[in-house]
């Protein structure tokens, strides 16, 4: 029998996205040493480490941490809806150990030090991996391009104004060239302000029931367009940002079948819910971009399994509670996603038979890392040891008021969902859930 030295974290009896029978994975330094088959399984004594952990996961699900490219963690500025150590423990919570932040906060992350201060708070926090973007135009007003090199070399892993959509097309343009230069991508919210200005749900069903001007869908679409020509011809890496409608769609896979360097996302929400959902004027319900058309929600479903869409992401957006009191009107857009994500899906395309088990665990692990260019996402020995642990079977209804975000903002209280994350390890160290999991000897 072989004799493992220096294992810190021994996870017992798990079970592994598309393999069979259960596993013990040994984890030591942060890495994944081992993963046994039943057959492989050591004895206690062949299993050596100072402060050694060992879990039983009684046979639930083991993944790769999942991977979240799209959060609003608030902080600078806003932390009276989120800050970084909260924002993490609620990712954590979610089953994610990786995730990217947004720059619009106050300041906007536009500068190197604003780079340098969320990763010190992350790194105070000690939860999950925060990977900060910087914005592309100085305070996010399209008027003037930030200094990429510098928000580069400070630790920034992309560009984007999300939030706001860059309304010039030359700034963009320039923006692509500069960020192809140095190999970092550009990630757009895409949204046409000529036509959103002053509106608040998507242009369908629920706005003609209630006389309400709404939102269309071009406002998406045109900038998807004129962005993927600019892809095109500046070489950058483009990255689509929480899409939503079948024309972006269309005009996504156009670009992949033609060569464009095009990747592109997709929320939760936006796979399973429609503005014919929308019960009345709730602001849990008014998101950006705002709920769509069964016809936009059919399309998203298809360009995900089909790969036009790359990757799942949660676009995490919590609001207080008075914020969110303001009316449909005046309310700000956006919804939390981190604790609800994975079992909101594994609910609705899993268990119903429409996915397997694998497509959802890899569109929000490999896929991510694979169109960022992230270490992480992986199960397997010499990995990090970044790792979900998910009971499948657990179902219970959605319920705010135990989520660790500061954001209660969601329209799914009271949904009942299987397949809820019960613990988290970063770099083989429990974040969430240890007791959950039922630790043997701690």
């Amino acid at each position: 029998m072989t004799n493992y030295a220096n294992v810190d974290v021994w996870i017992q009896n798990a079970s592994v996205p598309g393999e069979e029978g259960s596993r013990d994975i040994l984890i030591g330094g942060g890495k994944v040493l081992a993963i046994l088959n039943d057959a492989e399984k050591p004895a206690a004594s062949d299993v050596n480490g100072d402060a050694l952990k060992v879990y039983d996961a009684q046979g639930k699900l083991a993944t790769p941490g999942l991977i979240d490219m799209h959060v609003h963690l608030r902080e600078p500025g806003f932390e009276h809806k989120e800050t970084i150590e909260s924002g993490a423990r609620s990712a954590a919570q979610g089953g994610f150990t990786t995730i990217a932040c947004m720059p619009n906060t106050k300041p906007v992350t536009d500068n190197p030090e604003t780079v340098k201060l969320v990763l010190d708070k992350a790194k105070e926090a000690n939860l999950v991996n925060v990977l900060p973007y910087a914005a592309i135009t100085k305070n996010e007003q399209g008027q003037e391009l930030t200094d990429f090199e510098a928000l580069k070399a400070a630790g920034a892993i992309g560009f984007t104004d999300d939030g706001v959509g860059v309304q010039n097309a030359q700034m963009m343009k320039d923006a692509m060239t500069r960020a192809a230069a140095i190999d970092m991508p550009v990630i757009a919210h895409c949204e046409d302000d000529s036509l959103v200005k002053g509106l608040y749900v998507s242009e369908g069903s629920f706005s003609k029931k209630h006389g309400i001007k709404g939102i269309p869908n071009e406002s998406e679409a045109i900038h998807v367009g004129r962005d993927v020509l600019l892809a095109e011809a500046t070489g950058a890496h483009y990255h689509v940002c929480h899409v939503s409608t079948e024309q972006s769609v269309r005009l996504i896979r156009l670009a992949k079948s033609v060569g464009v360097r095009v990747t592109a996302e997709i929320c939760p929400h936006h796979l399973v819910l429609s503005d014919e959902d929308i019960p009345g004027m709730d602001t849990n319900w008014k998101m950006n971009p705002p709920l769509r058309t069964p016809r936009d929600v059919a399309a998203c479903i298809e360009a995900l399994e089909d790969g036009t869409i790359d990757i799942i992401v949660t676009d995490h957006a919590p609001h207080s509670a008075e914020e969110k009191a303001k009316g449909m009107e005046l309310a700000p857009f956006g919804i939390v996603g981190f604790e609800t994500a994975f079992p909101l899906l594994y609910t609705e395309f899993v268990k119903t038979g429409r996915w397997t088990l694998d497509f959802l665990v890899r569109r929000m692990t490999q896929d991510p890392a694979r169109v960022f260019g992230l270490e992480s996402g992986k199960l397997e020995v010499g990995a990090v040891a970044d790792i979900a642990i998910i009971d499948l079977e657990l179902e219970q209804a959605v319920d705010p008021e135990t989520f660790a975000t500061k954001g209660r903002n969601t329209p799914f209280t009271g949904r009942k969902l299987s397949g809820w994350p019960v613990m988290t390890l970063v770099a083989g160290r429990a974040v969430y859930g240890a007791d959950l999991a039922q630790p043997v000897n701690a």
